[in-house]
């Protein structure tokens, strides 16, 4: 399966949130996390992992994307689905971006509020004082869950992307008997595990919780441990595999 998802698919989501903000009353919205950028623009990097830079995406009210990032990122985000990429020399510590999304917004908001996730399972990456500065200069308001409820409705593509992950991890449970063996610590069993999932497909393993005891695991967040596996624990994992 090819990676990623086709431009139409990009553009069929900015026009169905485009629609839904004309009808909300919103002149933008500002999307500042991993999952909703990469949802409207397809952008794929690992660098979010560095809780130093800030990433903005502004969806005007009809167009494509702009995205207002470090310049370290403008030509992967080029080639995703944006109209413009106006960039900063960041670490800037004065400033960090704030000033050149606040004059982008108040660019393209046509004089309405902007709109952003500010309910459950939301946040705002960028520090206080960048957010302070923000909302002293750009009318912010909620998005009405908008990028939320539309992220709730898969169409066929992403349907598509869903059956292939589950292929892929169904087929590395498989294969847990490959790896899993009295006297093995559990911490290897995991790491191995981790392994599977990649010659199987996976692009990487960002999740993955491990434990085993005798009376079951106590929780699905621990790492795992390097306590040696058991018989019985051995027999529970060929028997998860094949389920």
């Amino acid at each position: 399966m090819t990676r990623g998802f086709p431009e139409r698919e990009f553009a069929d989501r900015c026009a169905r949130a485009q629609s839904k903000m004309l009808a909300t009353g919103l002149g933008a919205l500002l999307l500042t996390t991993e999952p909703e950028i990469r949802y409207y623009t397809g952008f794929l990097t690992r660098f979010w992992e560095s809780p130093t830079r800030p990433w903005f995406l502004i969806l005007p009210p009809e167009g494509k994307p702009i995205a207002v990032i470090p310049s370290i990122g403008a030509a992967l985000m080029g080639q995703a689905y944006v109209g413009e990429v106006r960039t900063w020399r960041a670490p800037y510590l004065r400033d960090d971006g704030v000033s050149l999304l606040i004059r982008t917004l108040n660019e393209v908001r046509q004089g309405l509020p902007v709109g952003t996730a500010r309910g459950l399972e939301s946040h705002t990456r960028m520090p206080l004082a960048s957010l302070t500065a923000l909302l002293d200069n750009v009318p912010v308001t909620g998005d009405a869950h908008l990028t939320r409820r539309l992220r709730m409705v898969k169409s066929e593509a992403e349907v598509e992307k869903i059956e292939t992950a589950c292929q892929i991890a169904t087929r590395a449970f498989d294969r847990v008997g490959e790896i899993a063996r009295p006297g093995v610590p559990l911490a290897q069993v995991f790491r191995d595990f981790q392994r599977l999932c990649l010659e199987e497909g996976a692009d990487w393993v960002p999740y993955l919780a491990g434990a085993a005891a005798k009376q079951g695991y106590a929780d699905v967040i621990s790492p795992a441990t390097d306590a040696p596996l058991g018989k019985r624990g051995c027999a529970h994992a060929r028997h998860r595999a094949r389920l």
